[in-house]
């Protein structure tokens, strides 16, 4: 697909725009946007081809995408925020916060056992309908309910969809908002990001189209095609892997209006690429003078809590708190860059040695639940940028 790339790189990022080109040539990308920030300062911001998957209307600087699991590093924020801020203990049992989630042998599951994904709540015995997904009431009840599939804090797997309603009933009990409303008067606000938890009515007309693309698989970089276990994980519906990705069952429309406009924190956060980078940059250091996270939080949260074989992913993986670490199943800029992608495509992350913070947002969702090669081919551009 040949297009026209615009936006600006500053003096030495070239190698992004070119990469970023490639992606449409070489890798299906239909619609996409990337944006970089260094030391808090924007030094890339490219977009091009179309709004919606399957249309001809332009991707414009302002076009926002569903962004799926990439919503989790801005979600964990939320709960390292009001660690920071002495509301919240991170070593504390989320049953003193919330006294109905101690039911089915939870008493001493941790706060840190939501963000690190130790807590052995990955799947709900009965999973939840699209509308009582979005009800957050029901499904922090459903959640509470709900007995742990390993001992908690024992093990660590991904929890792809419960994460959102432990993590956001945490929330509304220690606060008395949901997650969605804190982030936009928290952290959506104060940065002016193009970035929701929640998408309100206003802000719909940008928000494009989604849809499953192919693509080659490219030579010089991680293989796309998942190991045979990863394959057989998810055609089981016994597994863990399955039954976690099926907590919602049938998984909604990421296009339907009534999806985009509940407040998910595990799945729906829409955002522009500017807005993740934006993020990321201020977990790191100021932006026009709003830092989120001090260092000590910056450290305590790219420590690792987590790591080897995953009982979900069925690969070996590494968190730390609400953030996925570097390593083979995610790569990052360097070893101590700490992110989450959205699985599909989307992804945000920050490296903090070399002040980096990386966004990147499609329309084209390929099978790929990490280390989506158009992503990995920018972040590869933007190391050859810093060595330059």
């Amino acid at each position: 697909m040949d297009v026209d790339v615009h936006g600006t790189v500053a003096g030495g990022f070239e190698p992004v725009r070119e990469a970023f080109a490639r992606n449409f040539e070489a890798l299906g990308e239909r619609g996409a946007a990337v944006a970089v920030y260094r030391d808090g300062r924007r030094v890339v911001d490219l977009w091009a081809g179309v709004k919606d998957i399957d249309g001809t209307e332009p991707w414009r600087r302002d076009t926002a995408q569903v962004v799926r699991s990439a919503t989790k590093g801005v979600a964990a924020a939320v709960l390292l925020l009001l660690h920071q801020r002495g509301e919240l203990d991170l070593d504390a049992p989320v049953g003193q916060y919330w006294p109905e989630f101690k039911a089915h042998g939870k008493e001493r599951l941790l706060v840190r056992h939501i963000l690190n994904h130790r807590a052995g709540l990955p799947v709900l015995d009965r999973p939840l309908t699209p509308s009582e997904a979005a009800d957050p009431l029901l499904a922090a009840e459903a959640v509470a309910a709900q007995a742990p599939v390993w001992e908690p804090g024992t093990d660590h797997g991904y929890h792809a969809l419960t994460y959102g309603w432990l993590l956001d009933e945490l929330v509304r009990r220690l606060t008395g908002r949901g997650s969605g409303e804190w982030i936009a008067a928290e952290i959506a606000g104060p940065l002016g990001l193009d970035l929701w938890v929640g998408l309100p009515q206003a802000q719909a007309h940008r928000v494009g189209t989604v849809g499953r693309i192919e693509g080659p698989e490219p030579a010089g970089t991680l293989r796309a095609r998942p190991k045979r276990s990863v394959t057989d994980a998810h055609a089981d519906p016994s597994s863990l892997t399955r039954r976690a990705f099926a907590a919602i069952t049938p998984f909604p429309d990421q296009n339907d209006p009534a999806f985009r406009a509940a407040a998910l924190p595990a799945a729906n956060g829409v955002a522009t690429a500017d807005g993740l980078a934006r993020f990321y940059a201020s977990l790191i250091g100021p932006v026009d003078g709003v830092r989120l996270l001090d260092g000590a939080t910056v450290e305590r949260a790219r420590a690792e809590e987590s790591a080897g074989p995953d009982r979900v992913l069925v690969v070996g993986t590494r968190f730390g708190l609400g953030y996925m670490l570097h390593g083979s199943a995610s790569p990052f800029l360097a070893p101590g860059s700490f992110g989450h992608p959205g699985r599909g495509g989307s992804l945000g992350f920050a490296d903090p040695e070399s002040g980096v913070a990386f966004g990147y947002v499609t329309n084209g969702f390929r099978r790929t639940v990490t280390a989506d090669p158009r992503a990995q081919a920018l972040i590869r551009a933007v190391r050859r940028s810093l060595a330059a």
